[in-house]
């Protein structure tokens, strides 16, 4: 910052900002002082509503380069040609932890990148998790109240958490990942991200193809014990943002390998799962992943409520040659954190030095409101228009979906091999005995919290339904515990 006069929000210079004006020495304050009322006021202001969720975050800008031509896949400019780099801003956060809330604890870390493309900004929102615990939107208000604070007792409830997840069958195969050893990652750089949901990839020729992102870390996978991490949050509740910073400081830039898993948009409807059901991942066996580039962390943002707090992601934000799938959670998301950015930033929200394109500019008919900064000044406010305003191309980013049938709320459509316990009963079935052995402790300590024996048994008779020895063994350890 440029030394000089300190002066006022309006810019007059400041006599003294050590003591504020009196009648008299020791006599009381005058309401005439407006640097002491606008200090004051200013502060009262300072922050913004937190996020609802994921409002535990740090982030860092990168650059994202592409390693591999799959151009024959998908028209977005920002992945053709070998070398091609992009700047990125990537956002890592919890999910269920107030603003506060220490880093190292039990939840989902979120994995959010924009990338700054030619053609716009496109926001990958994801996870450190491929899948997630419901399939439809309609149910997330009331997920996430389950996770969050009681009403009445004003604290996360045992009860609370395990009555929606027993009710939930389908929560059965995120809830194997959250309390399996990836639970709690030692740190951000340590940490795997997915899209999590299923995407549009259309080409130059039209054809569609349904993709998966995969961000593989290359510093290798590493987590906490639940021991460990309680000892973490209590010594050090900034753990995991300082660990990125510090890294960063010093040049041990982070970075991922990135990968799609790819399939033909006609092989969706004979799949054996659902391939747009969130609580599914699509086997590698099945489609592999495919290399598409590398995405490095090397520069701190200079200011963590300007950058960190404020940034926005919207699944919502595409660019030409990537789209949205039928994917219930996707769609619902699609509303859901534009409208969130809108209340919580404001309207003018994508205007931010952080969220606004920096690869293009944005050219729209959208004027006024709060913060607004005059940036079209005397243009035209309306289109069509024949004063030389932006015209719409012709060519939508994403190709049209096929659909049939009448509208209503429905369940989406069952596949060959769809139910919503075998992903997790195969996931328990991968894992050594010491890691059956942890992910064991870890349910059970939390299950037996539980007020009521008809709440744990239904809790862990989805686990048993995904695995005979799962369930046995986590029913022993419950009764263990409860006596």
């Amino acid at each position: 910052m440029t030394q000089g006069w300190l002066t006022t929000e309006a810019g007059a210079p400041v006599a003294d900002n050590q003591n504020s004006e009196t009648a008299g020495a020791g006599g009381p304050v005058l309401v005439q002082d407006q640097l002491l009322l606008e200090k004051l006021a200013h502060f009262n202001r300072e922050r913004i509503p937190e996020r609802v969720v994921h409002a535990r975050g740090a982030g860092a800008y990168g650059t994202f380069t592409v390693t591999a031509d799959l151009s024959r896949y998908t028209r977005a400019r920002f992945l053709a040609g070998i070398g091609k780099e992009t700047e990125v801003f990537l956002r890592f956060s919890t999910v269920a932890g107030n603003l506060g809330s220490a880093d190292a604890v039990r939840d989902p870390r979120g994995f959010a990148v924009k990338f700054y493309t030619e053609d716009g900004n496109y926001d990958l929102v994801g996870n450190n998790t491929p899948v997630f615990f419901i399939r439809d939107a309609v149910k997330f208000p009331d997920f996430i109240h389950t996770q969050k604070r009681d009403p009445y007792t004003g604290s996360q409830e045992a009860d609370n958490v395990w009555d929606f997840w027993g009710l939930s069958p389908e929560a059965t195969h995120q809830v194997t990942w959250l309390f399996g050893d990836r639970g709690i990652p030692a740190s951000y750089r340590h940490l795997d991200g997915f899209g999590s949901h299923t995407f549009q990839w259309n080409n130059e020729a039209g054809e569609v193809f349904w993709v998966k992102y995969h961000f593989k870390t290359d510093q290798g996978i590493r987590n906490l014990t639940q021991d460990e991490a309680n000892r973490l949050a209590g010594e050090d509740p900034d753990s995991h943002q300082r660990d990125l910073r510090e890294a960063i400081e010093r040049g041990d830039f982070p970075s991922w390998t990135v990968g799609v898993q790819i399939m033909p948009a006609a092989d969706a409807a004979t799949y054996r799962f659902n391939p747009f059901d969130l609580t599914k991942v699509w086997p590698h066996a099945d489609y592999p992943v495919i290399e598409l580039g590398r995405l490095e962390l090397n520069r701190n943002p200079r200011n963590v409520f300007a950058e960190v707090e404020q940034s926005i992601f919207s699944p919502a934000h595409f660019v030409p040659g990537i789209g949205p799938s039928p994917d219930k959670m996707l769609q619902g998301r699609l509303f859901g954190y534009g409208d969130a950015h809108r209340y919580r930033v404001g309207i003018n929200a994508d205007h931010l030095p952080v969220n606004r394109p920096h690869a293009t500019e944005a050219r729209t008919y959208s004027r006024d409101g709060l913060l607004y900064d005059g940036r079209h000044e005397g243009a035209k406010n309306y289109e069509p228009n024949s004063f030389g305003g932006p015209v719409q191309t012709g060519r939508p980013l994403w190709q049209p979906v096929p659909v049939t049938g009448v509208t209503g709320q429905t369940e989406a459509p069952v596949h060959a091999e769809d139910n919503d316990f075998v992903q997790a009963g195969d996931l328990y079935r991968l894992m050594t005995e010491e890691e059956k052995e942890r992910l064991i402790a870890n349910l059970s300590g939390f299950i037996a919290k539980v007020s009521r024996e008809d709440i744990a048994e239904r809790a862990i008779n989805n686990f048993r339904q995904a695995d005979e020895d799962y369930g046995k063994r986590l029913e022993a350890a419950v009764q263990a515990l409860r006596g």
